[in-house]
């Protein structure tokens, strides 16, 4: 999953210290996408909703 770095969702696991050493940054949507990653459905909503419209039933 990739998001925004400001994510309430995010901040909010990585405050109870869950996702920090399994963290990666991507310069673009596209090169994150490209790597097998989803948009966040939290900071993302949008985003997120056209890439379940695309997934195969």
């Amino acid at each position: 999953m990739y998001g925004r770095l400001d994510c309430p969702s995010a901040l909010r696991h990585i405050a109870r210290g869950h996702h920090v050493r399994h963290r990666v940054f991507f310069a673009d949507e596209t090169t994150a996408t490209a790597a097998g990653y989803r948009p966040c459905a939290v900071c993302l909503p949008t985003r997120h909703r056209a890439w379940r419209a695309e997934e195969p039933a």
